[in-house]
């Protein structure tokens, strides 16, 4: 590993604007980097815009290409050691190298319509392939090791026995969380406007109808809904709306520093997602001291502990009761000082090095 670069699989990163796969990939390459030599492997010159300036890098196919499954054959001639990726998809036939998946969970598994941006031929594979888990074991098993984002997906992965191999958990993170570690705890609870931040998608199983129902009993705060979303499903969320409950806030997308400005003022980050891989939304809320109010599933208890405030998913009322027991002060200054110092497990650094420990293993 002195001499010989990692090879890092960066054709997963948007160049547009950051989905949670194209996050991971690029920040966990910009903090390998300055551990380790590293080579970017890309489909588009534009990816390395969001990638550090001057990283040497080699072209391949775009991962949706109907070459992919032969992708190990191009990379054999550039002789790589070890190649990470951060999807678990990279074509392994004929290989002669080290080669690191990642699997960031099996949501699709129990919530299998894929995403709506792919191509047709794309999603109706996508669909197949989660019909059963024999092809992720497959797919899996033809690498050396396999990486996954938290210990939550990793037991499910032992559970549904997807791999043979090591199973080693490289944190998520939130954007600039090392930055945002430095910064000062808030000074008190907001006492203007009170807000609540959601931010992720309005798939069904994101569940965001129980926050909707849940502002009914919350009169005087309103409901923040960050993300792009369509004039179909915003009108089905509007209709549950109760005027004389809390209001509804759609922004349809906003900038990276909108988001953090409405963080920053907010009571709390919501969300009553029935499913998730990891949670970055909660790491950046607390990053910034900002409590989370989250339902009660395995992987936000990992990644919330003792900091964040739970409800049952699919109740509105337990929502809105969660809620209201960050009106008193001394409660939420409490909650707030905890987010903080929970938020400092997840940095993009601390991933950097337990990825790095897994290259090296997987060298010997």
């Amino acid at each position: 590993m002195d001499h010989a670069p990692i090879y890092f699989d960066a054709r997963y990163i948007r160049v547009d604007h950051h989905d949670g796969i194209s996050r991971y990939s690029a920040s966990l390459a910009a903090e390998l980097v300055k551990l380790t030599p590293l080579v970017a492997i890309i489909s588009d010159k534009r990816q390395l815009e969001k990638l550090p300036a001057g990283i040497p890098h080699v072209y391949l196919n775009n991962p949706t290409s109907w070459s992919e499954p032969f992708a190990a054959l191009k990379l054999n001639r550039l002789k790589p050691a070890v190649v990470y990726s951060p999807m678990q998809t990279i074509g392994a036939f004929g290989r002669r190298f080290k080669l690191v998946l990642t699997l960031h969970d099996l949501i699709y598994y129990r919530h299998p319509s894929p995403p709506p941006s792919m191509p047709l031929a794309v999603r109706i594979g996508w669909r197949l392939y989660h019909l059963t888990y024999w092809p992720q074991r497959w797919v899996l098993n033809q690498a050396d090791s396999v990486v996954t984002v938290s210990r939550t997906t990793r037991e499910l992965m032992r559970s549904h026995r997807l791999t043979k191999r090591d199973i080693d958990v490289v944190y998520n993170a939130a954007d600039n969380s090392d930055s945002e570690l430095g910064a000062d705890l808030p000074v008190k609870r907001p006492s203007k406007t009170q807000r609540l931040i959601y931010m992720g998608s309005f798939m069904d199983y994101k569940n965001v109808e129980t926050l909707v129902s849940g502002m009914s009993e919350l009169p005087g705060y309103e409901l923040h809904l960050l993300s792009r979303i369509s004039e179909d499903r915003k009108a089905q969320l509007m209709a549950l709306q109760n005027s004389d409950g809390g209001e509804l806030v759609f922004h349809n997308g906003v900038s990276e520093s909108e988001y953090h400005e409405l963080l920053s003022g907010s009571v709390a980050l919501v969300s009553a997602s029935l499913d998730e891989g990891f949670g970055i939304p909660l790491v950046e809320a607390m990053s910034r001291g900002i409590p989370v109010v989250v339902s009660d599933i395995s992987i936000f208890r990992e990644i919330g502990a003792d900091a964040a405030v739970y409800f049952e998913a699919t109740s509105a009322v337990a929502f809105s009761t969660a809620v209201k027991t960050l009106k008193d002060p001394e409660t939420w200054a409490n909650l707030s000082k905890l987010s903080f110092e929970q938020a400092r497990k997840f940095s993009w650094s601390q991933s950097a090095l337990a990825l790095l420990a897994v290259l090296e293993r997987a060298t010997k």
